[in-house]
């Protein structure tokens, strides 16, 4: 969103871009408690975190446990306290329930899914595009194509609908997933890099785009019908409204599940720093399977030379 300038208030250029990295901490401010060089942490960062040094509050910093790579200490914060929030902070999510979940394939709904097993009987509804099913398969309850009448197949299964759908797509879905909410159900709309596909270059043509395909929601309709429908931006609550303790909080169970074999950050990627224009390419267009990592300490992938290819296109039309 901040590469192509989708943010409220965006920062002047030239910036550097990014909100969570991992490293070992190499220098400490005044009076910096808990933390000693040489440790190995993982941090949010407003901003500046695609970058070789990175200078963040001690309140963003937590330490990695001993068994957790950098690249997943990496793909760790942003993905789970979003959906670990999600769930259990906004939605209230507990033994029973059910959730439909949006890109089940990204980094958000790989960690939706990991947190939803962790509470029993919970039943998880998963759209992604067909290719990722085989890979992602065994981490939702139902899979259905994000292109498919995944209403039909939802209302099929479970005629009452689900409990909480978490919903990064917006537009047309939005309508969808609201016909498919329970009465006490929690419908929340967060922001994630798959909300970008048809993305405009300008921002409010994007969001005119968007909100002719959105069903106009009707407030009495939301108490008639006893539904919920709630917004959720992580870097709005770190940098603009100051919870850092509430994340802290988060960040500690989240460990702790890490640690007792419940979680593990998904990776599908490491890329050179010199490589991020084809690693935002994959994400625009969909092709990952959790998160991508930026490795200052990988070194590029040599591009094929000239001569090679001419070789080759020769050989191959000869």
């Amino acid at each position: 969103m901040v590469r192509q300038g989708n943010i409220d208030n965006p920062p002047k250029t030239p910036l550097v871009p990014g909100f969570e990295c991992s490293g070992i901490v190499e220098a400490l401010g005044d009076n910096v408690k808990g933390f000693e060089i040489g440790d190995r942490v993982m941090a949010f960062v407003n901003y500046s975190a695609w970058a070789e040094v990175v200078c963040t509050p001690v309140e963003f910093v937590y330490k990695i446990p001993d068994d957790m790579s950098f690249s997943e200490a990496a793909a760790f914060p942003m993905n789970f306290v979003t959906a670990y929030m999600m769930l259990f902070e906004v939605a209230n999510l507990r033994e029973g329930m059910s959730v439909l979940v949006h890109s089940a394939g990204g980094g958000v709904g790989q960690a939706v899914a990991q947190l939803c097993s962790t509470i029993p009987n919970v039943t998880v509804f998963g759209t992604a595009s067909s290719f990722k099913h085989e890979a992602i398969k065994d981490s939702v309850t139902h899979l259905f194509d994000r292109n498919a009448d995944y209403v039909q197949e939802v209302k099929r299964i479970s005629t009452d609908g689900v409990d909480i759908v978490l919903d990064c797509l917006c537009g047309e879905n939005t309508g969808k997933g609201l016909s498919l909410l329970k009465p006490l159900g929690t419908y929340i709309l967060y922001v994630s890099y798959t909300f970008l596909e048809y993305c405009f270059s300008n921002l409010l043509l994007f969001i005119a785009f968007q909100w002719w395909q959105v069903e106009k929601v009707n407030p009495i309709k939301l108490y008639e019908e006893n539904k919920v429908i709630a917004g959720f931006s992580l870097l709005n609550l770190l940098f603009k409204q100051n919870r850092g303790g509430l994340i802290k909080g988060v960040m500690d169970k989240l460990l702790n599940l890490y640690n007792n074999k419940k979680i593990k950050p998904v990776v599908d990627s490491l890329w050179a720093l010199e490589e991020v224009k084809e690693a935002m390419q994959r994400i625009h267009d969909r092709g990952n399977i959790g998160k991508l990592i930026l490795d200052v300490e990988k070194a590029p992938t040599p591009l094929v030379s000239a001569k090679y290819i001419l070789h080759t296109w020769c050989s191959h039309t000869a």
